[in-house]
């Protein structure tokens, strides 16, 4: 079922004391010059990415469910060479590149060892082909709208989607859990194995150790406000080693809703993950987002106030308050003049923020 999202703001702002930022932001030219932050996709077309070599499962026009195999991916795809093709063969064969391939009975190649075709070259076609192969699944309910065999898979969905910047790994699926503040970090001693089958919202931040520890508890995925560099690193690291073993690995990913450096969860994507708390989610690689459906009888979904910005880069980056209107240009460290904006912070302080630095939600 699709979403139901509420028209107003909450009881809270619904409360506020009037002040300068009040009125209607959208009529206010400065306001509109504010980068925009979309916090949910209402209606998701996912793509899931195919390797040369991996089998794809369905057709176009398939309904799928998710949790459902989509495709079989090569853990370690090899190129190898097939037999030589001459030229009456070839008119009768006709191999093309995406084909599958299977070695002749006799040929002393283990039949289970089945690729694709890739090229031909000096007439022998060479095929791409591994031992394991792991499950590609689907993370939410929907209808295949296409099949490209090296390329990918597109699934029509009725699921929306909160929006991140990046996802490592994936796609997977669990029960989403807050498992922490939005400023706050889960450590790795705070993971067992009562978390097995969840999606875990971590907070600022996570380091490579704690990711390790979630992935070998059960846990399905981790949503986190930033992942800086060096920790991306150690998991990819992780997930290649992972990866060389020969047991069936269980999805795993990684949804980072911002960039690298260390900053909250904004409060508007914080309040939606609360109340999608307990429902079973997806973690999408493309677009990168938690997929999720609501039912319709549901309470609506919170929306932030329209006057509610975000302070995204400098020092008080992370920082949320309520835009009260244009401050005029100032004058910056290195002699830079910028076009400013009054923002109103949640402690009640007033201060000027270049509007680059500034983001408002939609």
């Amino acid at each position: 079922m699709r979403a139901r999202w509420s028209a107003a703001g909450s009881a809270a702002d619904a409360n506020r004391p009037a002040g300068p930022g009040d009125g209607d932001p959208a009529g206010d030219a400065g306001f509109s010059l504010l980068a925009v932050r979309r916090i949910i996709d209402p209606v998701l077309t996912v793509r899931l990415a195919l390797a040369p070599g991996d089998q794809p499962l369905v057709a176009a026009g398939d309904q799928v469910v998710a949790g459902s195999a989509l495709a079989r991916r090569l853990r370690e795809p090899m190129i190898r060479r097939a037999g030589r093709v001459g030229r009456g063969e070839r008119a009768a064969v006709a191999p093309r590149p995406g084909q599958r391939w299977a070695p002749e009975p006799g040929a002393g190649i283990d039949p289970n060892l089945a690729g694709e075709y890739l090229f031909e070259l000096d007439g022998r076609w060479r095929v791409i082909a591994g031992e394991i192969a792991d499950p590609l699944e689907a993370p939410v309910d929907g209808i295949v709208t296409s099949v490209s065999g090296g390329a990918g898979i597109s699934l029509a969905t009725t699921a929306s989607g909160v929006l991140g910047s990046t996802v490592l790994g994936g796609p997977t699926r669990g029960r989403l859990a807050i498992a922490a503040t939005p400023g706050g970090e889960l450590r790795a001693s705070a993971i067992d194995v009562g978390r097995a089958g969840e999606i875990l919202v971590v907070g600022a931040r996570i380091d490579a150790e704690a990711l390790t520890r979630a992935r070998a508890m059960g846990v399905r995925g981790v949503v986190v406000g930033a992942m800086p560099s060096k920790e991306r690193r150690d998991f990819m690291a992780s997930e290649a080693r992972q990866r060389a073993s020969r047991q069936r690995l269980p999805p795993f990913a990684v949804l980072v809703l911002d960039g690298t450096l260390r900053r909250p969860i904004s409060s508007p994507v914080m309040a939606i993950l609360e109340a999608l708390e307990g429902l079973d989610v997806g973690i999408v690689v493309d677009p990168a987002c938690l997929a999720f459906e609501v039912a319709g009888d549901a309470p609506a979904l919170p929306v932030p106030p329209t006057d509610l910005v975000r302070i995204r880069a400098g020092a008080l980056a992370g920082a949320e308050g309520r835009w009260a209107g244009m401050a005029g240009p100032r004058r910056f460290p290195g002699g830079v003049w910028l076009e400013t904006g009054r923002v109103e912070l949640d402690g009640g302080e007033t201060i000027s923020v270049p509007l680059g630095d500034l983001e408002r939600f939609a």
